[in-house]
């Protein structure tokens, strides 16, 4: 009868500390995207100054970053959706495993986002320094990676999983 207590019981705390997985994509999807960011314009400023801003027509370091964040918000909301609802769920209550999600997510968003769409999409828009098609970018592979760990260590913090 004990246990059964101790068990409802710290399955109610659990309840009222954990947030909406999707506040920890957000959050952890800002905070990675913000690291990226600065590592963009510090070693790869044509891509966040002119290549991403012209895959909606702008131009600019303030629209490419405004975008850069706004995509980094959306893949982190993609990542806290696949954790949940997938039988990924297992690893988001361990910082560690889940910084190697975040890791495995980055590579999967540098191969078919950096690599395929993003090529495609410039094309599209008349760019004129358009990246070969597939784009492997080993610095690009940093940024990315640094992005998903950043990711994988925050979302379990902000979303109350983190043991």
């Amino acid at each position: 009868m004990a246990t059964e207590y101790e068990t409802s019981e710290r399955q109610s705390e659990e309840r009222v500390k954990r947030r909406p997985a999707w506040i920890g994509g957000v959050i952890g999807g800002l905070a990675g995207g913000a690291v990226m960011g600065l590592m963009l314009s510090m070693m790869m400023t044509p891509v966040i100054q002119q290549a991403i801003p012209a895959l909606w027509g702008l131009e600019g370091m303030g629209a490419g970053w405004v975008i850069h964040l706004i995509n980094s918000v959306i893949f982190g909301v993609i990542f806290a959706m696949l954790v949940t609802r997938t039988g990924l769920r297992r690893y988001e209550r361990s910082v560690g495993r889940s910084t190697v999600l975040g890791l495995v997510y980055g590579t999967v968003i540098w191969i078919v986002a950096a690599g395929f769409v993003m090529p495609i999409w410039l094309q599209a828009v008349g760019f004129p320094m358009v990246p070969p098609l597939p784009n492997f970018d080993p610095m690009s592979l940093v940024g990315h990676l640094v992005f998903g760990g950043i990711l994988g260590i925050v979302y379990p913090y902000v979303s109350g999983f983190s043991e």
